[in-house]
């Protein structure tokens, strides 16, 4: 199957390079107008379905790239951003948060760790690929969920996970298929 994902456009806290995970903002001007370029960007692909986060950025994202088309949208909670507990309103460059952002199986104080997000997105990709075979789908996520996504379809070092970034409706695009799965009997 075809998968693109694309992370949501810009908010005012991007602007101000601010945590935001569980904070339900909605896009800027640029950030809608970031989202139009995109609809323009993929109006020749015909998407199957559209796989959206339930928070208000990445909807309205979804919205303005589905606009015109006749696509079912499917607003998946596996999606939502990390959760950034304490973090969540500080600078971008926090030492702390950049500390936290290193270490992959320790929650941020109060929310997700980085292991704790790709449990439950890795399951998502796998039973999209299973429910979905042969079809071109859009996922419209957030930049933590951007990264997990990135390390499922590519080994990544932890410097490089650490790095990885996806601008405002910056696409990308991967193959998904799954092998074909024995039966086991666990006794």
């Amino acid at each position: 199957m075809r998968f693109y994902v694309t992370r949501h456009g810009q908010t005012a806290w991007n602007v101000e390079n601010i945590v935001c995970g569980s904070t339900d903002l909605p896009l800027n001007e640029t950030g809608q107008a970031q989202a139009r370029e995109t609809a323009a960007l993929l109006q020749n692909v015909a998407f199957d379905r559209v796989f959206c986060s339930p928070l208000l950025r990445a909807r309205q994202t979804a919205g303005i790239i589905c606009q015109g088309r006749d696509i079912p949208l499917i607003i998946d909670p596996r999606l939502r951003e990390q959760d950034y507990g304490v973090y969540e309103g500080a600078s971008r460059f926090d030492p702390g948060f950049l500390a936290h952002k290193k270490t992959f199986a320790s929650r941020y104080p109060g929310g997700d760790s980085h292991m704790s997000t790709a449990a439950r997105v890795y399951p998502f990709l796998e039973e999209v690929a299973r429910r979905c075979p042969g079809e071109t789908v859009l996922v419209v996520c957030h930049g933590g969920v951007c990264r997990v996504i990135e390390s499922y379809f590519h080994d990544m070092t932890n410097e490089e996970y650490f790095q990885f970034s996806m601008g405002n409706c910056e696409v990308r695009q991967y193959q998904l298929e799954l092998p074909a799965q024995e039966e086991k009997t666990l006794w």
